[in-house]
């Protein structure tokens, strides 16, 4: 039987070891808190770490590409440690606060009114869409304002020798192909009213209005057959018609009941006869 000493002594030794088992249970059991953490805090953490990615990327130009780590995801699975599940779940959960951020734009900009069009794009109402210049167009709808004395005086000579006549012959009195077409409109028809001649080349303003029939009639050559202010053609389309027994028509067509043609060789034959 053991002495009491030895009986004594073990007992010491079993205690200590209890009281070190009882400290060192404690501190793990410290250590070891349990997770509190919600889903809430998860998502805050994830957001803000989404924001924070991206407001690294936009504004950090002298930074290269690095960007601010995603936050490591928490046990969501409660299976005791972070595995692949965990991970999966987070990404699923950043994929889906990514869609509903998205929505949330989308429809923010659908409820947002429509952006203006750009102002060369705006095309006036009423008296203002009258007023605009169509795009590309060379000359502005003020050009009168600019224009010169010398185009004011030539457009209104113009103008004046217009209304001289139904018919007007602009022509040059040592133009072979001037003299041909008179030959015709003068002496082989009987137009009435009577055609009227300008002689370009006795006119005072005849180099500028050979030039603004130019631009009128896209003939810049003489002669040039007017007739109610419409080029008919030149010498050689005046023969041409007169040749195809068409010309008389073609003057009635363009001029109007105004202007009455008869062909004078014709009824001379007929009353010779």
């Amino acid at each position: 039987m053991p002495s009491q000493r030895r009986v004594r002594l073990l007992f010491y030794v079993v205690l200590a070891a209890v009281i070190t088992l009882l400290f060192f249970t404690s501190q793990l059991r410290q250590t070891q808190r349990p997770d509190t953490r919600s889903i809430q805090d998860f998502y805050h953490k994830t957001v803000n770490a989404m924001d924070k990615a991206r407001g690294g990327g936009g504004g950090g130009g002298g930074q290269g590409k690095e960007q601010q780590p995603m936050a490591k995801p928490h046990d969501h699975d409660a299976d005791g440690d972070i595995d692949e599940d965990d991970e999966r779940m987070a990404k699923e959960m950043a994929d889906r606060l990514k869609a509903a951020e998205q929505r949330a734009k989308d429809n923010a900009n659908a409820k947002a009114p429509n952006k203006p069009d750009v102002p060369s794009n705006i095309v006036g109402v009423g008296s203002s869409a009258s007023g605009q210049k169509k795009k590309g167009d060379a000359k502005s709808d003020d050009e009168p304002v600019h224009e010169s004395e010398e185009d004011h005086a030539v457009e209104t000579e113009l103008n004046s020798i217009l209304k001289k006549s139904a018919v007007i012959i602009f022509s040059k009195s040592y133009c072979p192909y001037s003299k041909r077409a008179k030959g015709v409109l003068l002496e082989k028809y009987l137009i009435d009213p009577a055609p009227y001649v300008v002689e370009l080349d006795q006119h005072p303003m005849g180099q500028q209005i050979q030039a603004r029939l130019g631009e009128m009639t896209a003939r810049r050559t003489v002669p040039n057959i007017m007739i109610n202010g419409k080029s008919i053609g030149g010498g050689d389309d005046i023969a041409a018609l007169d040749k195809e027994k068409t010309l008389a028509d073609k003057i009635k067509s363009v001029g109007g009941k105004r202007i009455e043609v008869t062909e004078r060789f014709v009824e001379d034959t007929t009353k010779a006869g």
